[in-house]
């Protein structure tokens, strides 16, 4: 092999998905853990290398250009004890570190957490999204105990490792909000930024003891599936509720204006239906103004409803006549003219002033 081999990152690799990738040679890929002495490694900004020898994280190297002797990595001539300056190869893996800032990782719930709402008391399934940013902290403690066998750690195998610890921890944070803060699903929205920095504590030491430092953690949305068939019962009644207190009634009032709707439209059953109607809008706390409603509206719909309690029996011919003239007055007094209106409807049994031609409760011509 030549004695000037580089070793450095290779270019066509994406700095945004690959955090560490284990050097090779793509001339010659089975020789390359075979580096010899004045071996060129090259090592990028925001960049660290570490050779591994047998498994063991040996020299680490930051940005510069380095010639592999004996002479700078110590750990490796104490290793293999090989004299200073010789040119004998040693087998080695290089790992280069990509320590830039990553800030776009996307987590998020594969199935929804079945969670209880606080206020309409329905379980519900909840889902929650977002993203992270994280940087490698600590190259030889990350690639100790993520990197084992593979060639290199990319993006997708973070979220794998940790996707587990921070669904985890994220699930406890969402049912504590509802659960136990008694914040509804439909509200939690305005609480992600609250959430959003409470879960950077709860993920920062998990994340340190692997060598990395988490940038950033955001919930980018925490919903509920819109054809689930619970998620739909209850955005209806919702609506519904809303509606209503619009209107300034509740849902009892409304069945009770329905029944009462239903009765004035049947004149058949009038006054069983008022008394229906009454009944109901009683037993609702609607108190004695649907009774009163009830009452008149009964009247119209049931002319044999008297409203004179005096009169029990509708009016019959020989009670609605005219009352007998009075005798005739003596020849001192000037005589009085018979009474021109009868004293009660015939109709409706109500009681009529002198002079008047129509009913004024049902309007019937006098």
């Amino acid at each position: 092999m030549a004695l000037l081999q580089i070793v450095e990152w290779d270019r066509e690799l994406d700095t945004n998905d690959i955090f560490a990738w284990r050097y090779v040679d793509r001339k010659n890929p089975e020789k390359s853990d075979a580096l010899g002495n004045w071996t060129q490694l090259i090592v990028n900004e925001s960049q660290e290398a570490i050779l591994f020898k047998d498994g063991q994280a040996l020299d680490l190297f930051g940005p510069g250009r380095y010639s592999l002797s004996t002479e700078n990595i110590p750990l490796l001539r104490g290793l293999l004890n090989l004299p200073t300056g010789g040119e004998s190869p040693f087998k080695a893996h290089v790992w280069f570190i990509n320590k830039v800032n990553v800030l776009d990782v996307k987590w998020g719930t594969q199935t929804p957490i079945l969670l209880r709402d606080p206020e309409y008391k329905i379980a519900l399934p909840v889902r929650a999204y977002g993203q992270f940013g994280i940087r490698v902290s600590e190259s030889r403690k990350f690639l100790v105990k993520l990197a084992g066998n593979r060639a290199q750690v990319t993006r997708d195998d973070l979220v794998n490792s940790f996707r587990g610890l921070i669904l985890s921890r994220m699930g406890d944070m969402i049912a504590s909000y509802i659960a136990h803060k008694k914040i509804t699903i439909f509200e939690i929205s305005a609480y992600l930024r609250d959430m959003s920095d409470e879960a950077m504590g709860e993920i920062r030491p998990i994340f340190e003891e692997y060598g990395i430092e988490p940038v950033n953690f955001f919930f980018g949305s925490i919903n509920v599936p819109d054809d689930d068939e619970s998620v739909r019962d209850l955005k209806r009644a919702m609506s519904e509720r809303a509606r209503m207190e619009l209107k300034g009634y509740t849902y009892q009032q409304e069945r009770s204006f329905d029944v009462l709707e239903s009765a004035s439209k049947n004149t058949g059953e009038g006054g069983a239906m008022m008394g229906m109607g009454v009944g109901l809008g009683s037993g609702m706390g609607l108190g004695s103004a649907i009774g009163q409603m009830a009452s008149q509206m009964g009247q119209y719909i049931n002319p044999n409803l008297n409203p004179n309690p005096n009169l029990n029996q509708p009016a019959t011919a020989a009670s609605t006549a005219a009352p007998e003239p009075p005798a005739q007055p003596s020849s001192t007094q000037p005589q009085q003219s018979p009474a021109a209106t009868p004293n009660f409807c015939s109709a409706c049994g109500t009681k009529l002033s002198s002079g008047m031609r129509f009913c004024p409760t049902c309007g019937k011509a006098i």
